[in-house]
């Protein structure tokens, strides 16, 4: 029904929408998706190998469809106790007003990049689709995927990072705008504040690159998708559009910020975990930020934060949460992800036939 599509070409679901890998979604979004007819994201970052095994397992008794399973690909950098030990004074009254011990041990779900053992559970799992933020893991990693059979898929988000990646043989790149919601996919440097805007970027990449080009960010609802085809995109990558369907199941202040939320409430933030994403300001942005040169690096800046963001969730406030999500924050809608889904395709195509 799409007609002639590169991606589709690529990967066979019936539909050229992704959902973005987030995490913080249930993976239960994933499935719905893909059982859809687009193609349902894992985002594995934070998980993991066994819980990995899990979710696709789980994913794979709803949908036999494709799916696609995310990883970061960020370099570690190397701990600076003398700047961890600063923003853990810089957050001390926060834990005065909420009766927290700041010398308490804290335990949370690390960052972790795409490894060896990450490797071994995709040769067991076999993916339709892998794809990578924050650039791409080394050779060695990256062209046994392509001996499995696995489709590559990786962000950019200049000219030149799309360049990159498809000098590295990805299948399609996902060309990732200011707009979008969570971390940036930045892999090759620049100031967030000179990041380009989806509507410009798109079409740079698609003249730039041979390979298929998939629009991300501000795109939540059939105008944009019939836009970024009409820009030259093969599919389009949907975060916060999904964020408040039922299958997502995100906590309530992070529901009730995006019930809120205004073309203006989001900004881009490095405060929350040491890397710039875009998120419902909040007072922990507010007061810490937006962007700090003195955060710690990424992901321990989420640290210290976690005990202020458990006590004020239990309070009933996302205050101190990851409350991410794109410009396009007041389109979600609170529905079905399949359903959401299918009406996004069909209301795209027939605008397109219009055009």
């Amino acid at each position: 029904m799409w007609g002639p599509n590169r991606f589709l070409d690529l990967v066979p679901v019936q539909h050229p929408i992704i959902q973005a890998p987030m995490i913080g979604p249930k993976p239960a979004l994933a499935a719905s998706v893909s059982a859809a007819g687009g193609l349902g994201s894992l985002a594995c970052a934070a998980m993991t190998p066994d819980l990995v095994r899990t979710e696709v397992a789980a994913l794979r008794a709803r949908s036999e469809r494709p799916f696609n399973l995310n990883f970061f690909c960020h370099v570690p950098e190397a701990p600076d106790a003398a700047r961890e030990a600063a923003w853990r004074s810089r957050l001390e009254p926060y834990y005065a007003e909420f009766g927290l011990d700041p010398a308490a041990p804290i335990a949370m779900a690390q960052r972790a990049p795409f490894d060896a053992a990450m490797l071994a559970v995709v040769a067991d799992l076999r993916p339709p689709v892998v794809s990578f933020h924050f650039g791409l893991p080394e050779p060695s990693l990256l062209s046994p995927l392509r001996a499995l059979g696995c489709r590559i898929l990786a962000s950019a988000t200049t000219v030149r990072e799309a360049r990159r990646l498809a000098e590295r043989g990805v299948d399609a790149i996902i060309a990732q705008g200011a707009e979008a919601g969570g971390h940036r996919g930045t892999f090759l440097g620049g100031d967030p504040a000179t990041q380009v805007g989806t509507m410009a970027l798109v079409p740079q990449v698609v003249d730039a690159v041979a390979v298929p080009v998939i629009a991300a960010g501000g795109i939540a609802d059939a105008r944009g998708i019939a836009a970024a085809f009409m820009l030259g995109a093969s599919a389009v990558q949907l975060g916060t559009a999904y964020l408040l369907t039922t299958e997502a199941g995100l906590s309530a202040p992070h529901r009730d910020a995006l019930r809120r939320a205004r073309d203006e409430d989001t900004t881009i933030t490095n405060v929350l975990t040491g890397k710039p994403a875009r998120g419902v300001i909040n007072r922990a942005i507010r007061e810490l930020g937006p962007l700090r040169a003195d955060a710690p690096v990424f992901p321990t800046a989420a640290i210290g934060l976690q005990p202020l963001r458990i006590e004020a969730e239990r309070r009933g406030s996302g205050d101190f949460s990851p409350l991410w999500a794109g410009q396009a924050a007041p389109l979600a809608r609170d529905i079905d992800a399949g359903r959401l889904t299918v009406e996004l395709a069909e209301q795209a195509l027939a605008l397109l036939r219009r055009a």
